[in-house]
């Protein structure tokens, strides 16, 4: 801790706490716009199965439509599920968690990763936002409202449970992070880009781009899919760099891989690590170490929130 003081007297010592402009990561919300928007695929009451699946689901009982259990592809891949993770809560309004964040807690770039995250950390965050001490600094990121919304109307012991369930599952498919000069073309659906069917390339400027490797299992919410994550050449030996000069891992641990109820950051999805650095940048995250990570982050530019997030991305998560 007396390292992390003083980590923290020396950044600020370095300038105020105002975020530079140009540090908003408009790639890591992919917020749909007319221009570049995707629609999910219709349900025509077509029914699909996965490889090494059992099941049989159409598009609809795949994603829970209608407040109704989301489909379970691999049931023999995890515990058995609390109620409100399998089912949510129509009454009160809480979609089954398994919905976003699936019932490995692989979840998609547009919410998070969640498995294997110490069981304080993730009761921490609910409670957080429970209370009003988190929310998203991009008011049209309508999932981390909906978020905001379900942990208010959760109860302690929902919490507890939700926070041990996901606590308690092995660290899911890792994100392969490529570097290049070029990436194609996306479209958004719903804050996830998806590749333009024209199959242009573009340059990749100052984004890291998180994409299914495969879009059609994903389509089908596959806990069994994998993402690419396309950052620009040089990015993560330059996060390594930062991260050093940050020390990152004076708090989440050697490796990345947290420590005590400090997340693990390693392989998680670089687009959910920019939108918190942002966050925490911006002020809309408070609580618990929020005071410690705010100092931190003031002086990070967007190239900077590139870097960092794409090297992270690219370390192993703990096995």
């Amino acid at each position: 801790m007396k390292k992390l003081v003083l980590l923290l007297i020396a950044t600020l010592a370095l300038g105020g706490a105002a975020a530079p402009s140009s540090s908003y990561p408009d790639w890591a919300y992919g917020v749909p716009t007319p221009e570049n928007e995707a629609t999910a695929p219709h349900d025509d009451g077509t029914a699909f199965s996965l490889p090494g699946s059992n099941g049989h689901f159409t598009r609809g009982q795949v994603s829970g439509a209608g407040h109704t259990p989301p489909a379970d592809w691999y049931p023999g891949d995890h515990p058995v599920m609390p109620p409100l993770m399998a089912a949510g809560d129509a009454a009160r309004g809480i979609s089954a968690c398994a919905g976003c964040h699936y019932p490995n807690g692989k979840g998609r770039p547009q919410n998070a990763n969640i498995a294997g995250l110490n069981a304080n950390y993730l009761a921490r965050q609910l409670h957080d936002m429970k209370t009003g001490l988190r929310r998203s600094a991009e008011p049209r990121k309508h999932n981390a409202q909906q978020m905001v919304d379900f942990a208010k109307a959760m109860t302690e012991t929902e919490i507890v449970q939700a926070a041990a369930y996901y606590a308690s599952l092995p660290h899911t498919v890792p994100i392969k992070v490529i570097e290049s000069a070029t990436v194609p073309k996306m479209r958004s659906q719903e804050g996830m880009w998806l590749p333009h069917e024209s199959g242009v390339q573009e340059p990749i400027g100052n984004r890291v781009i998180e994409t299914p490797a495969n879009v059609e299992r994903e389509q089908l919410r596959d806990p069994h899919a994998g993402f690419i994550a396309y950052a620009p050449k040089g990015a993560v030996a330059k996060g390594r760099k930062l991260a050093a000069t940050l020390d990152c891992a004076s708090c989440h641990g050697e490796g990345l891989h947290g420590m005590d109820s400090i997340p693990a950051i390693a392989g998680r999805s670089p687009s959910y690590l920019a939108r918190q650095l942002y966050d925490f940048q911006q002020g809309t995250r408070h609580g618990e170490m929020a005071a410690a990570m705010q100092p931190v982050v003031a002086r990070l530019t967007g190239a900077d929130i590139v870097n960092l997030t794409a090297y992270a991305a690219s370390l192993p998560m703990r096995k």
